[in-house]
């Protein structure tokens, strides 16, 4: 896969309104489920609980912490946009995050990436992208969210 490189803040509104790309598959097996889940703290057995969902849960099996797939975001959308030229990132905030579908283990997630705005602010450019996380398979998506991102590039 090409990706979408982006060197200045000229090359990053010129794809304003436009979609930027889907990412590769990546896998959200139980060993990644319950690494989040001692990284953060968050137990709750409808992640880490195998048997207990196998009997409880209707479909069976874990699933995915919603805020796992959210983390995830960077490293999927890296495999299709490069920012190069840059002094810095700083994460700015999360707008409108709906987990709309249950992810469950075993299967594989992927993103596709819309950027609606770039627009300058703070000394740097604050870029929001539109973003879904897909599970492969279904039709329904996992997510829908939009991540700002403040993005400062060497002059």
């Amino acid at each position: 896969m090409t990706k979408l490189v982006f060197s200045s803040a000229a090359d990053v509104r010129a794809y304003e309104g436009l979609d930027i790309g889907v990412s590769d598959w990546i896998l959200v097996d139980q060993e990644r489920i319950n690494r989040f889940a001692d990284a953060t703290d968050d137990h709750q057995w409808i992640h880490v609980d195998v048997e207990r969902a196998r009997r409880e849960l209707p479909i069976g099996t874990t699933i995915a912490h919603g805020y796992l797939l959210v983390s995830l975001m960077p490293t999927l959308l890296d495999t299709f946009v490069e920012f190069t030229n840059l002094k810095r990132v700083i994460n700015y905030g999360l707008n409108d995050v709906r987990f709309k579908n249950m992810v469950p283990a075993g299967k594989r997630v992927r993103l596709r990436g819309r950027l609606k705005s770039a627009r300058q602010r703070a000394g740097g450019l604050q870029v929001i992208l539109e973003n879904t996380i897909e599970i492969e398979g279904e039709t329904k998506p996992a997510c829908h969210l939009e991540t700002l991102v403040l993005y400062f590039f060497e002059d």
